[in-house]
């Protein structure tokens, strides 16, 4: 069975250590400098791309053999309640004959739990450094089932919010898919790279118990990976319900605004007409028609009013009033 030995306080004393007692060692190291990591490359042999690739960081998850030393990358999420978005970290892990190297470069992907969990399974610590790369991939991909969750909470929310109106849905909406599809890239790569673990290396024959385990993982994966993929099907359906639910407020908006812009240019018409004889007669020249006529006065006013009752009825009749 195999079981923790002892616990180096540095670099120097755990090559010290594995050189004198053989086993297998963990080197788990977060934010390496360059320094640090030039001594594990020298001391382990590690690829000098593989290496490039660790300091530099930012790389999609893969998994890659150089030489004896198995390179994976992977990408750790956690859902942040507190903010309603995914943190993703970035986990580099060198898998040797006789060790097992994790490089983490940010908190979202802590190794406790996994190094918890082989010490309390000494049958699974005993296969050696692939059940470390298979424990840290299984601790990662449960990691992923609190970030499905979350992401499926905001979807219900934004579904809420599409429907009653929300102004500020759209962009939550595009934040959220944008969310989704740097999830699918952390998780679709995986099919790929299990895929090859669990099919072993010329130079890291996996058990058949641990090929077992790896499958195990990858149904888990292939779960996760059909409801992100389900996600963002749904955001872009809700995408296109949201638009379609903006245009037909507007829409609306502007059927009323076209009635009140109706009425408004109906009154003044009617208002019109009588300011427009009024104006006339108003400018008191001698040679007007009727002006000096006894019924020249009641006739412009009544004049005035029909004009005003014809107009009122043309538009009540074309319903603009």
């Amino acid at each position: 069975m195999g079981a923790r030995t002892t616990e180096p306080l540095d670099l120097e004393e755990t090559f010290e250590t594995m050189r004198a007692y053989g086993g297998m060692g963990w080197i788990g190291l977060y934010r390496p400098s360059e320094g640090e990591m030039s001594t594990v490359s020298s001391e382990f042999g590690l690829h000098p791309l593989a290496v490039e690739d660790t300091i530099n960081a930012h790389q999609r998850p893969k998994v890659e053999l150089y030489d004896d030393v198995l390179f994976t990358v992977l990408r750790p999420a956690r859902y942040v309640d507190a903010e309603e978005r995914v943190e993703f970290g970035e986990l580099h892990v060198f898998t040797g004959k006789d060790f097992v190297i994790t490089v983490r470069h940010t908190e979202a992907s802590p190794m406790a739990p996994v190094r918890q969990r082989l010490e309390a399974d000494g049958d699974l610590l005993a296969l050696g450094p692939m059940a470390v790369l298979y424990a840290i991939i299984d601790q990662v991909v449960d990691d992923y089932g609190p970030v499905v969750d979350g992401l499926q909470t905001d979807i219900d929310q934004i579904e809420d919010q599409v429907f009653a109106g929300d102004a500020a849905v759209t962009r939550r909406i595009y934040e959220l898919s944008r969310e989704v599809i740097a999830f699918q890239r952390a998780v679709h790569p995986l099919v790929y790279m299990l895929d090859r673990i669990g099919a072993g290396f010329d130079q890291f024959p996996v058990h058949k118990e641990l090929r077992r385990n790896v499958r195990d993982v990858a149904d888990h994966v292939a779960r996760v990976n059909s409801q992100v993929d389900g996600f963002r099907t749904l955001l872009q359906e809700i995408l296109q319900v949201d638009s379609t639910l903006t245009t037909n407020r507007q829409n609306e908006q502007a059927a009323v605004q076209n009635e009140q812009v109706k009425r408004i240019s109906s009154w003044a018409a009617i208002l019109f007409a009588p300011t427009l004889v009024a104006s006339i007669y108003g400018m008191n020249f001698d040679t007007m028609p009727e002006l000096h006529w006894l019924f020249g006065y009641p006739y412009a006013l009544g004049l005035m009013v029909g004009m005003g009752v014809v107009l009122w009825l043309v538009f009540k009749h074309n319903k603009w009033l």
